[in-house]
């Protein structure tokens, strides 16, 4: 039967106002936790959702199931909309779920520095105005053997001011295969636009040569650069220019060269087994004049663009009014600044969890998946340890994979047990592969692995109570 809801019986009307609904003891109650504010909202966001439901049928509902389902709604949106997850899918650099998780010191840092004030920008020894940029710098060359280092938001923000700074209304000479997108549909080629460089494409998609670069230099060029395709892979019939030629061809000829290395790893990661990723050190031994990398990549920190090279470019960028609208507040440097403390006291690998989570064997994450599917199995949750493959992720090192052991759950509905995981507190995201759930241990930090088993556990019963259903 439709509801005639042009008629003065409409039953839309018969639902309370939002007024009589905050009057209900359990709203008067969580107004005077939450604030009238949010309550006033919940409430609203109740009765337009009753208004929906009575437009295409149904009963009136009473006004206590209507008192809770806005008190459901409130606890939601008092709950935001950004919190932590666990993180079982293997891809240890994961780019929707925040990339690196920071270390502990890194995360004291950002503490000691939010709880009050600090010297972000003044000279404790002199008393006056200082610098935000000194805090990293000197690490950021004591790492990478640059002379001078500027810190801004991200790494695209880096690209986007070395090339508005260098080259604005000049050339930049850039290998077609390193056209690359990065994520969020960011072009490589489109940064260059924006920041009013002339782009010149050289070589082929597959093969670009060092006499390439030489036959395209000419008055306008101001810069030659290198884009570390990170995300992707070319293989087959293949050449790159190598980047120690590419750098004598542009001193010859007066051009300076920069090197957008993207993940920015101050490790070897062929240590790892894995394929080598080009090297922070290693462009600036190179010759390379500036370099540009990502904070929260492989170097395992905040978010954050670091650029590196010789000491008047990187004083040009500084002096860029874009310097000022990419810069970076107190909680970043803090944490950065922490991050890079671990590298040079040798101890990145044992402090810094991307490093952790690489460097940690198959034998040590069998030990911990047995332990989960032990547990598991006392409350009768079928689960047994597979073998798997993590991957670095967060555009680097694309297509290699580290060898992992996986907790693999068996049930007939996998995709369910993965909604009501994550829709846990704290949510947990694995991955479904042959049937199965699979959560890999090389991602879950070691201190959540008791949350971790009671998340699956109330995930479990969950599924049970709506199977009966």
């Amino acid at each position: 039967m439709v509801n005639d809801l042009s008629a003065a019986g409409d039953p839309r009307r018969q639902l309370p106002s939002v007024d009589r609904l905050l009057a209900h003891e359990v709203l008067q109650a969580a107004m005077a936790e939450h604030g009238r504010a949010l309550t006033v909202e919940a409430a609203r966001a109740t009765l337009t959702a009753a208004r929906a439901a009575l437009q295409v049928g149904g009963d009136v509902p009473d006004l206590t199931p209507l008192a809770e389902d806005a008190l459901r709604r409130l606890a939601e949106m008092a709950r935001g909309t950004l919190y932590e997850v666990i993180n079982a899918t293997g891809v240890i650099i994961h780019t929707n779920l925040g990339r690196a998780p920071l270390s502990r010191a890194a995360r004291a840092a950002m503490d000691a520095v939010a709880r009050g004030y600090s010297n972000l920008e003044y000279d404790l020894e002199a008393g006056t105005r200082g610098s935000r940029y000194l805090h990293a710098e000197g690490l950021l060359c004591t790492l990478s053997g640059a002379e001078a280092a500027l810190v801004v938001n991200n790494n695209a923000g880096a690209v986007f001011l070395a090339l508005s700074a260098l080259a604005r209304g000049r050339e930049v000479i850039i290998s077609r295969g390193q056209l690359v997108e990065i994520g969020g549909g960011f072009r490589i080629p489109d940064v260059l636009r924006q920041s009013g460089a002339r782009l010149v494409e050289v070589g082929a998609t597959n093969r670009t040569h060092p006499a390439d670069f030489q036959a395209a230099i000419g008055p306008e060029t101001a810069l030659l650069l290198r884009a570390h395709p990170s995300n992707f892979r070319v293989i087959g019939f293949t050449a790159e220019a190598p980047l120690a030629e590419m750098v004598a061809l542009g001193h010859a000829a007066g051009v300076e060269v920069m090197d957008d290395l993207g993940s920015g790893s101050l490790l070897d990661t062929s240590r790892y087994g894995l394929a080598p990723e080009p090297m922070v050190q290693q462009s600036v031994a190179a010759g390379v004049d500036l370099v540009t990398f990502s904070g929260d990549k492989l170097l395992g920190g905040p978010q954050a663009g670091l650029i590196v090279g010789r000491k008047e470019l990187v004083a040009q960028l500084r002096q860029h009014p874009l310097a000022r609208a990419l810069r970076v507040d107190k909680s970043t440097l803090a944490a950065l600044q922490a991050t890079l403390l671990h590298y040079v006291r040798g101890e990145a690998e044992r402090e810094v969890p991307v490093w952790q989570m690489i460097a940690t064997p198959p034998d040590a994450l069998a030990a911990r998946a047995a332990d989960w599917a032990a547990a598991l199995h006392k409350v009768g949750i079928p689960a047994t340890v597979v073998a798997a493959f993590s991957t670095v992720g967060g555009g680097s090192l694309p297509g290699e994979e580290l060898p992992t052991r996986a907790l693999a759950i068996t049930t007939p509905a996998p995709d369910a047990l993965a909604t009501a995981l994550r829709s846990g507190e704290p949510p947990v995201i694995g991955r479904i592969a042959d049937g199965q759930l699979l959560l890999d241990p090389r991602t879950v930090l070691p201190e959540s692995d008791e949350t971790l088993l009671q998340a699956v556990m109330a995930a479990a019963r969950s599924q049970t109570e709506n199977n009966h259903d």
